[in-house]
């Protein structure tokens, strides 16, 4: 199992960031609601969001974009 962000969809693939790194999954191991940012996790073949890592990390990136301006 690792997690990791979506990071963008491109034709058949989508990106995902894992530890620094980029991969990219079929775009039909996606669930149909994921989207760019979202927290998921992969179990060979089964791509999870993770809904309350997704709320959390949103939270952190709207409080570090309210320091910076």
């Amino acid at each position: 199992m690792s997690k990791g962000i979506i990071e963008r969809f491109e034709g058949e693939y989508g990106l995902i960031t894992v530890d620094g790194e980029t991969e990219g999954f079929p775009i039909n191991l996606f669930p149909s609601e994921a989207k760019p940012g979202d927290v998921v996790e992969i179990v060979g073949t089964m791509i999870t969001v993770v809904e309350d890592e997704t709320e959390k990390l949103k939270i952190e990136m709207e409080e570090i974009m309210d320091d910076v301006l």
